[in-house]
């Protein structure tokens, strides 16, 4: 059973997200186990990097420089349990491409402010909630112990997602449903597109 049905703090990621996974994205997962995993390491990175920038740029917010100081730090750490993980079980860490997801979904964010900043957190939210309903899949059909991993990254995850969404309400001071239903259009059109790199994020395999 995927490990949000079934109740806690996660679950409202699934009534967020437009869509699930598509199965043969899970199949190609099982089976391509390394590039997961060193995909997923630089997601983590990158995911730091983000809170990081945001960290330097807005430096007269005071409660979203409290929150993405802890998401930063957060993402780092997971970072360091997923190349733990990988050393433990011989997966060489190496440099590959990224998969069209992030960038895609960040060509959309607007380059003016305060549009910029709410929009790169709302790209924040929905990027956190792909991933946690991803890890919930993974759970399922991965081995262990790279499902306890996943499994242990789920309650975070969610907790990201969350921060992420109320931080760009707040920042916006209003309504930001219109915004967030273009990122969400999209997130569902990629995650369920082919595409012939597997990633982390990206579609079924084509």
């Amino acid at each position: 059973m995927n490990a949000l049905a079934g109740g806690g703090a996660a679950t409202d990621v699934l009534d967020f997200l437009p869509c699930r996974t598509p199965s043969s994205w899970f199949d190609e997962a099982r089976d391509n186990l390394p590039l997961l995993l060193v995909d997923h390491a630089n997601c983590e990175k990158k995911a730091a990097s983000t809170a990081l920038g945001m960290l330097y740029r807005y430096v007269d917010r005071p409660e979203l420089l409290y929150r993405l100081s802890r998401l930063a730090r957060e993402e780092l750490r997971h970072f360091e349990q997923v190349h733990a993980l990988m050393q433990r079980l011989g997966i060489e860490y190496r440099q590959i491409s990224s998969s069209r997801y992030a960038a895609t979904l960040m060509g959309r964010v607007r380059r003016d402010e305060p549009g910029r900043l709410i929009d790169t957190l709302l790209v924040g939210a929905v990027v956190e909630a792909r991933s946690c309903e991803r890890f919930a899949g993974l759970v399922d059909v991965v081995p262990e112990p790279v499902a306890t991993l996943y499994r242990g990254l789920l309650a975070s995850e969610a907790r990201h997602f969350r921060h992420y969404l109320g931080l760009a309400h707040r920042c916006a001071g209003g309504d930001t449903s219109d915004r967030l239903q273009a990122f969400l259009e999209l997130d569902a059109e990629l995650v369920t597109s082919t595409d012939a790199e597997f990633r982390f994020h990206s579609g079924p395999p084509g």
